[in-house]
């Protein structure tokens, strides 16, 4: 597989410039999504793409099959879907967040069939996405893993392979809470400078420029100041990924005082901003 051909499954807020890379790349094939209209906007805006009629066709047409899409339900469902479509040799990528048990289970299901299945999780946000520079951390089958660094590298900077199946999915469990420790810390230090009546753009750069300084920061904080919060991570989304690493973490035998602020902190968020389309959002409630 030297250059192998790709159906994309999701086009997301993530996924769309995934695939997008992958199309300049040359290595796109087809695509489908949930919506078809929004797949029907992809195709026509990145010529000799095709159109998948259902997952099951999509598979049929190529090598690497890949997934990006919001939960386990909608995993589990697509997987449903290809059961049986997929042949020997093909290779499934899955770049959603879900739980470990469940990329276990998938991976477990296909390899019945002879295919590999890699769960690959990313961190970088649209930005990264964007840009090309996501970082991916997976779990599965390592000469799959090997034979995918062409697609992976389209739209990752950083690749790292972590072990067996679920294995990158409890490496996302251990990226969401430090996430999520983050956004607590930056939105509530924020809303004190607010209140302080501190200026704001002198103190975001000296902030930034120190030991206080991070990713979110540097991305959110302007937009923080200024109440605007309408691209980015989800709020609901990153509920759902914090239930999972409660889970995680659970099992592993630690209790997270992250997790116990963080989960119904943005469950208050979801439940009472219908508006904001980012995790930053916090900082409203922090203001309070």
């Amino acid at each position: 597989m030297s250059t192998p051909t790709v159906g994309w499954i999701g086009l997301g807020a993530m996924g769309w410039p995934m695939a997008g890379h992958l199309h300049a790349k040359g290595l796109l094939k087809a695509v489908w999504n949930r919506s078809e209209d929004k797949a029907r906007a992809f195709v026509e805006q990145h010529p000799n793409t095709l159109l998948g009629e259902d997952p099951a066709h999509l598979a049929g047409a190529v090598d690497v099959v890949v997934m990006c899409v919001s939960a386990d339900q909608d995993v589990i469902g697509l997987i449903d879907q290809l059961d049986g479509q997929l042949r020997p040799e093909q290779i499934l990528i899955d770049h959603s967040t879900i739980a470990p048990t469940t990329a276990e289970h998938v991976a477990q299901r296909l390899a019945e069939t002879g295919v590999s299945a890699i769960d690959a999780p990313v961190t970088g946000g649209v930005e990264g996405a964007i840009q090309g520079v996501l970082s991916v951390m997976a779990g599965g089958d390592w000469a799959a893993f090997q034979k995918v660094q062409p697609v992976l590298n389209a739209y990752a900077r950083t690749t790292q392979h972590l072990g067996s199946p679920g294995r990158g999915q409890a490496a996302k469990a251990v990226n969401q809470l430090m996430v999520a420790g983050i956004a607590e810390a930056v939105c509530e230090s924020l809303a004190l400078l607010e209140k302080l009546d501190l200026p704001k753009a002198p103190m975001l750069e000296l902030l930034s420029g120190g030991a206080a300084g991070s990713w979110f920061l540097d991305k959110r904080g302007h937009t923080m100041l200024e109440d605007q919060f309408e691209v980015g991570f989800a709020p609901d989304l990153l509920v759902k990924d914090l239930k999972i690493c409660e889970r995680v973490a659970t099992q592993a035998g630690m209790a997270s005082t992250v997790l116990k602020q963080a989960i119904p902190d943005y469950e208050k968020v979801v439940a009472t901003d219908q508006t904001s389309r980012d995790i930053s959002a916090l900082i409203r409630l922090k203001r309070r």
